[in-house]
């Protein structure tokens, strides 16, 4: 984890409302995000039931439906 430098928007009473970083953080931020959907991508890819076939039929199929 990286310490990010950050600045508050407030309201009158005092709450925050709204965050200013700088823009390099904002986009560790996004590519974090990023990976962290892939991930969960990945982990739910992985729960479901699926029947693998071999490399060379999965060429095959995919070279006959481009070639339609």
């Amino acid at each position: 984890m990286h310490t990010v430098k950050q600045e508050y928007i407030i309201d009158k009473e005092g709450n925050k409302k709204s965050v200013i970083l700088p823009f390099s953080e904002w986009q560790k931020i996004l590519n974090d995000i990023e990976e962290l959907d892939d991930i969960r991508a990945y982990d739910k890819a992985k729960t479901k039931k699926s029947n693998p076939i071999p490399f060379d039929k999965a060429v095959k199929e995919i070279r006959e439906s481009r070639s339609g």
